[in-house]
């Protein structure tokens, strides 16, 4: 429908949405998640309630939701707001992520909360292998956290729904082993 989405509009899933979860499920099913977390948000509940009613220990966290678009959101994407879009997003890059879009949120400020859900999650000792859902934005942000690189690095990180990143913790660092894989998109049943 064209309208902005963020941390301030709780919407569900559209049908495609729901076709890429399934996909997903049928791909990952087998992995023996200890935990599963996701946003306070409907939509990444959603994206993976089909392992969660296979009793798998879920968590919602509001660290891990999207940043806050601020005026933007719920409303209609036009191209003037494709042009302030485009302007933060430059600012972004170019080091200066404590900008934000009125009334929203910037880089810096969904970091500082994701960083005090990064830490709830790796307090778990007995959660090894964890599946973690949350939204674009705030996804490209959090492995920055994670590799502590600067959040003006965010882009290198692409990220479609359903993406999957498979990240390693070796105890002292952390490794990307899997960028953005969509291929339970393409296939038919499990791998």
């Amino acid at each position: 429908m064209g309208i902005v989405q963020g941390r301030g509009v709780d919407s569900s899933l559209n049908e495609v949405g729901v076709d890429q979860a399934d996909l997903f499920y049928r791909n990952y099913r087998g992995i023996p998640f200890d935990k599963i977390y996701t946003s306070n948000l409907r939509r990444t509940k959603e994206t993976v309630s089909r392992f969660i009613d296979l009793g798998i220990g879920h968590e919602a966290l509001p660290g891990l939701d999207e940043i806050h678009w601020g005026s933007k959101e719920g409303k209609p994407f036009n191209e003037r707001d494709h042009h302030e879009y485009r302007n933060v997003t430059r600012q972004w890059q170019q080091g200066n992520t404590h900008i934000k879009i009125a009334g929203g949120e910037s880089p810096d400020d969904v970091k500082i909360r994701q960083r005090e859900s990064l830490e709830k999650i790796m307090n778990k000792q007995d959660e090894r292998t964890i599946l973690i859902c949350m939204h674009g934005r705030a996804l490209r942000i959090f492995i920055c956290l994670l590799l502590d690189y600067p959040l003006k690095h965010m882009s290198l990180f692409p990220h479609n729904n359903t993406g999957l990143y498979r990240i390693i913790c070796t105890g002292s660092y952390y490794r990307v082993d899997t960028i953005n894989s969509l291929r339970h998109l393409n296939s038919n049943g499990a791998e």
